[in-house]
């Protein structure tokens, strides 16, 4: 037995419960992973919620990445001991997921963890500083390099908008940082941040030109959001979009 975030809706409605569940229910899968940590993404946060709809089948282990040891193994690649990662494929939303003391995976959907780093730590970047690394590498595959002027990043204070910004700061970006909370200004200051700019600059339908002011964006926002990014974006600049906290929409011309 193991203990696990269950997800389950019925007749008589939905619950989120921490359950204690027999392996032998586990998915089809040929490696088992003990899960040391794992991240509590956006995404969790909607299915654990039943916000939207997240979970396509019922009952549901909640939670998209994690981290741990390898347990047991019928892949080539894996053996007890292994130290992995797990993101995306499904899981938490098709397959029971990361938020349980034990997954299991197929082999193909593992990574191994770099020695640099710990479980705790592969999780604390999680998939929010995946997602925020794979946008910045579309930007300079995209020929975005330092020097070539603002970088807008949406969704600031989220899990993609604070690494995103900490990594192009880095990188040597100047970097304009879109917020709703304004008291964490000095925190995105201190992650890279040049600027920060209230979000509700952007949050209602604008014009479908625009000033152009960023040579690139990173927006977690969607909706409203990514379209006046989109317009106040210079001529040849670029822009990668990766959530939707705002909507699901895109109200362009």
């Amino acid at each position: 037995m193991f203990k696990a975030l269950l997800l389950d809706k019925t007749d008589t409605g939905f619950k989120a419960s921490i359950q204690s569940v027999d392996e032998a229910g586990l998915p089809g899968g040929d490696v088992i992973v003990q899960v040391a940590h794992s991240t509590l993404n956006y995404k969790d946060g909607l299915a654990i919620t039943d916000k939207s709809p997240v979970v396509r089948m019922w009952p549901m282990v909640a939670g998209i990445d994690g981290a741990g040891v390898v347990l047991e193994s019928s892949h080539p690649a894996w053996k007890p001991g292994d130290t992995v990662v797990h993101n995306g494929w499904g899981v938490g939303e098709t397959r029971w997921g990361c938020l349980a003391e034990r997954a299991r995976l197929m082999g193909d959907w593992l990574v191994p963890l770099p020695r640099a780093f710990s479980t705790k730590q592969a999780m604390a970047i999680g998939t929010a500083g995946y997602t925020a690394m794979l946008c910045v590498l579309a930007l300079e595959r995209h020929g975005l390099a330092p020097g070539a002027g603002d970088v807008l990043v949406t969704g600031a204070t989220g899990g993609v908008g604070s690494v995103a910004i900490a990594l192009l700061g880095k990188l040597g970006h100047r970097v304009t940082a879109a917020t709703g909370k304004p008291d964490e200004a000095d925190y995105l200051r201190a992650l890279g941040a040049a600027n920060v700019i209230d979000r509700a600059e952007l949050g209602a339908a604008g014009k479908p030109l625009q000033k152009e002011r960023w040579a690139a964006v990173v927006d977690t926002v969607g909706s409203h959001t990514l379209v006046n990014a989109l317009a106040q974006t210079r001529y040849g600049g670029v822009v990668a979009a990766c959530g939707l906290a705002q909507g699901f929409d895109l109200p362009a011309t």
